[in-house]
């Protein structure tokens, strides 16, 4: 398609001059140092072997949960019978912690849950049945539990109960939660970020192990695989793009390179990012009663804008005609439209992720980087512009002088 389009975009009144093989290099190397791969991370120390109780209860097993730095410890007997201690710190010191055995599912609805919270500056702890994602009732559960008490110590709160379970039952599905905010003796809901909504599992009550949700961990994924789509596509490529275009045709040496890289690495960033974008469709369409509203109404914005940007080159006039002036100001202008919006989302996805500080703090460095480098770029072109108007000659990385 680049190459149907047959056209150069060198500039008449920037003289000739040839862009030094070294700056080159330069612009090369950086822009491949920006875009450098992240390390992993590592994995998170586990606590529930050491945790001790003020009553001095001990369980059979103990297990620490993959999300919401919670732990579980349990003792299951033959009879049926359950003991738990669930222990993980709530999102606020005034918040809740939640544990729930789902008799009918693997998600919220339909668990039988336990809350607890502070309430007169004392811990309680009740029964609630969650009949949806935006209703809560407390309600005895219609699983049979007793010895139901719950503690607070060291900013984390515990909760202390023993179901009856039917003597067949060899695993269970569990979730466990945490909540930020309790209202008139109401757990206000809690938030919507991946670790919240993975924060569920089976508990293997024959072999003594906890296990992942399958369900939960493909959404976590899919989330995971949208968000660096958009990463790369909205904010890396489409920036880099963006400095290939203004600071390399502005050297000779570089034409028509620099076009084809600027095409090239637009295209890939636009299908890269309706990649992404179609995710986050499945995603949304798949999380019923959770919308992010801001980054969904951005996300969109950027498509459209992206769309009619691709489009509008076979619609290019020719550089001697009249109208490419104003083309070019729309042109430029969706670009940095593009540009903004695709950071300010990728942060607005950073939020609602909410991975480990080290991958937001990459991204703000591979920014900063691209800012750097856009700003080295800005003083060399005006300085190449500057001399080619007043008439000076440059001198090449060959040291051989060029007016």
């Amino acid at each position: 398609m680049c190459r149907s389009l047959s056209l150069r975009f060198t500039e008449e009144n920037l003289g000739d001059f040839a862009m030094p093989a070294l700056h080159l290099r330069l612009v090369g190397l950086l822009l491949g140092f920006s875009v450098a791969g992240l390390i992993v991370l590592p994995a998170e120390a586990q606590t529930c072997a050491t945790q001790k109780f003020s009553n001095n209860k001990l369980f059979q097993h103990c297990s620490d949960l993959p999300t919401l730095s919670s732990s579980l410890h349990w003792t299951h007997d033959a009879d049926g019978s359950l003991s738990i201690a669930f222990v993980a710190p709530p999102a606020k010191s005034e918040g809740w912690i939640s544990w729930a055995i789902n008799p009918t599912g693997s998600g919220m609805v339909g668990a039988q849950s336990l809350i607890a919270f502070k309430q007169t500056g004392s811990m309680t702890v009740r029964p609630y049945r969650l009949k949806d994602y935006q209703s809560v009732e407390q309600k005895n559960l219609t699983l049979e539990v007793s010895d139901m008490s719950a503690e607070s110590s060291g900013g984390q709160m515990m909760i202390f109960a023993t179901f009856r379970l039917p003597a067949i039952w060899t695993t269970v599905n569990q979730v466990w939660q945490v909540g930020s905010t309790v209202t008139d003796g109401r757990p206000v809901i809690h938030d919507t970020q991946a670790p919240n909504l993975n924060a569920k599992g089976t508990l293997d009550l024959v072999g003594g192990q906890t296990g992942a949700n399958t369900g939960g961990d493909s959404r976590i994924r899919k989330r995971n695989i949208h968000g660096i789509l958009n990463a790369v596509s909205w904010g890396i490529l489409f920036p880099v793009g963006a400095i290939l275009a203004r600071y390399l045709r502005t050297f000779e040496s570089a034409d028509p390179a620099w076009f084809y890289l600027h095409a090239g690495c637009q295209s890939s960033a636009y299908a890269i990012g309706v990649a992404g974008w179609a995710t986050g469709l499945q995603l949304g369409s798949k999380s019923k009663g959770i919308q992010y509203t801001t980054h969904r109404n951005i996300g969109i914005a950027l498509f459209s804008l992206a769309t009619v940007q691709i489009f509008a080159l076979f619609l290019r006039p020719k550089k001697e005609h009249k109208f490419r002036f104003y083309w070019n100001i729309y042109h430029h202008g969706v670009g940095y439209a593009i540009l903004i919006l695709g950071i300010l989302n990728v942060f607005k996805g950073l939020d609602i992720l909410d991975p480990a500080k080290k991958w937001k703090s990459a991204y703000i460095i591979v920014i900063a980087i691209l800012g750097g480098i856009a700003l080295f770029l800005e003083l060399i072109t005006w300085a190449v512009v500057l001399k080619r108007k007043s008439g000076k000659s440059t001198t090449p990385y060959n040291g051989q002088q060029t007016t």
